[in-house]
């Protein structure tokens, strides 16, 4: 887990609930339970700042960082996948088709944006999803390049489209390997500081944050039966309530008290 990578898990788990906003110290603070040391955290912070996911903010305990309004659009939509908050499917699908892009590097972020956000591919410029991404019109406009959209019913078999756009097989084992590896994790039930409550639930939470690129929240109706992704998903939500309660007093502390006594260098910026 990298340091971006757990500022992202951190933000939308814990802190897009308290106001989208913490102060470094906390960060600091909050990141040294997974092993991140405060150099890492700055640095990415920092990075985050200059791709405006990040703003700096004044807060009473000392200098903080802010979501910003493209951040709070990501974690939101990322927080309905990964809890499975989407609504009923109603049988339909979202068509795109794209202008076709010459040059490398747009028409590769447009396909790695494409794919985070749930659509596959079809052809060079046809893409799918089983619903429309709030985050789609950011991304077009981000790379210039503009789209026809449809709503779509499709009159063949919607299993066979659905496991021509998407790796299931590679996806199926993927659930298995998480569930696999997440028991392994939560093997040993047995009592827990609220900073390990916390180290386990950020570990089990960034690990199933990463089928965001490669499940776009398929509907029962077109998976296979016995779907891995299921069990899978019983466990995670199962798992991720149970640590979080303990998780959750462990991040009102650090932002309660972000320098713990005797670390007062940590506050500095």
């Amino acid at each position: 887990m990298n340091a971006r990578s757990a500022l992202f898990d951190l933000y939308g788990d814990h802190l897009r609930e308290r106001g989208g906003q913490a102060p470094i110290a906390a960060l600091v603070r909050l990141l040294a339970a997974l092993g991140i040391a405060a150099p890492a955290v700055r640095t990415a912070v920092s990075r985050m700042v200059r791709q405006e996911w990040l703003e700096p903010v004044r807060l009473p305990p000392g200098p903080g960082y802010a979501l910003t309004p493209r951040a709070v659009r990501r974690l939101d939509e990322a927080a309905h996948r990964i809890y499975r908050d989407l609504g009923p499917w109603d049988g339909r699908w979202h068509l795109l088709v794209v202008e076709r892009v010459r040059e490398r590097a747009r028409r590769d972020r447009l396909v790695a944006g494409l794919g985070y956000l749930g659509y596959a591919r079809l052809s060079e410029t046809t893409w799918i999803s089983p619903r429309a991404s709030s985050e789609l019109d950011p991304l077009l406009n981000a790379e210039s390049v503009r789209a026809e959209r449809f709503l779509s019913a499709y009159e063949g078999d919607a299993h066979g489209l659905v496991a021509r756009a998407w790796d299931l097989d590679g996806l199926a084992r993927a659930y298995e390997r998480w569930l696999t590896d997440a028991h392994a994790l939560l093997a040993r039930d047995q009592a827990f500081s609220d900073e390990q409550a916390f180290a386990m639930r950020s570990r089990l939470v960034h690990e199933w944050r990463k089928f965001l690129f490669r499940d776009p929240g398929l509907p029962p109706d077109v998976l296979p039966e016995g779907w891995p992704g299921t069990r899978a998903a019983r466990f995670f939500d199962a798992e991720a309530a149970r640590l979080l309660p303990a998780a959750s007093r462990f991040v009102e502390s650090c932002l309660k008290d972000p320098i713990p006594r005797g670390n007062e260098e940590d506050d500095d910026v």
